[in-house]
């Protein structure tokens, strides 16, 4: 199994890091902020513009593309992957729930379990606020794993493994258990002032879409979340890569 950190590759302009990058995939390092796809509001400050530019080489008459296989919230930082072909896309599709995503959270609070799995059915209203419920023909199955790294000064670092994919589910989840989010308002203290949400996607894990090798990338945790609980260790460090290096966008 190969693996890649962030310390191997240099920060480039507007925040980004390319992880990784060949002829079919690219992986990145997202920061906190930064829209993963395009909006009604927002079109081109995303890392999906960006990194369009970057592939096109400037060039706003090329035609490649760059194709979404999923997403983070504009205050979430960390690993996100692109595919270059719809192909690409459609493969990283279909072994997604064989994909790992392990997540840092900083949460309010002690937790009462060193562990455990949330489960509940999501549903989404009318603004777009996501939330529990235990209709299963109102919403859709969602389950989110965490284990509890460190709490000091009434708070906890978890680490967290998302076992589904939808929309702001990590942070629904802890603020259901009592332990929402540092920093976020939307779900949590909606008067907290934090110079962003402690939510970081460290890794992922999966198959490349033609290759079929096992790629895990990681990224450096931000200094945001030590300032919170302090300095930790988490696992060992990624051996160095030894093929493509950062670039810049």
């Amino acid at each position: 199994m190969q693996k890649r950190s962030v310390s191997s590759s240099r920060f480039v302009s507007r925040g980004l890091v390319v992880l990784y990058e060949d002829k079919d995939i690219l992986v990145v390092d997202k920061p906190a902020g930064l829209l993963s796809v395009a909006t009604e509001r927002e079109r081109s400050r995303t890392a999906h513009s960006l990194l369009t530019n970057y592939i096109r080489k400037g060039c706003g008459r090329s035609q490649k593309r760059l194709f979404i296989v999923h997403r983070l919230d504009r205050d979430t930082s960390g690993t996100l992957i692109f595919a270059k072909s719809e192909e690409a896309m459609l493969r990283l599709k279909a072994r997604w729930k064989q994909t790992v995503k392990k997540y840092l959270a900083v949460v309010h609070g002690r937790c009462e379990k060193s562990s455990d799995t949330i489960t509940s059915y999501l549903a989404e209203d009318d603004e777009q606020y996501v939330y529990s419920t235990a209709d299963s023909t109102q919403g859709k199955l969602s389950r989110t794993a965490y284990t509890v790294l460190r709490v000091t000064k009434g708070v906890s670092l978890l680490e967290v493994v998302l076992l589904t994919g939808r929309k702001n589910q990590i942070r629904v989840h802890l603020a259901g258990i009592g332990h929402p989010i540092v920093g976020d308002t939307k779900y949590g203290k909606e008067d907290e002032s934090q110079p962003r949400m402690a939510l970081h996607a460290r890794s992922i894990s999966f198959t490349h879409p033609f290759s079929g090798k096992q790629l895990t990338f990681e990224s450096d945790v931000p200094i945001f979340f030590t300032t919170l609980v302090g300095h930790f260790e988490q696992g060992k460090k990624p051996s160095k890569p030894s093929t493509v290096p950062a670039r810049e966008v």
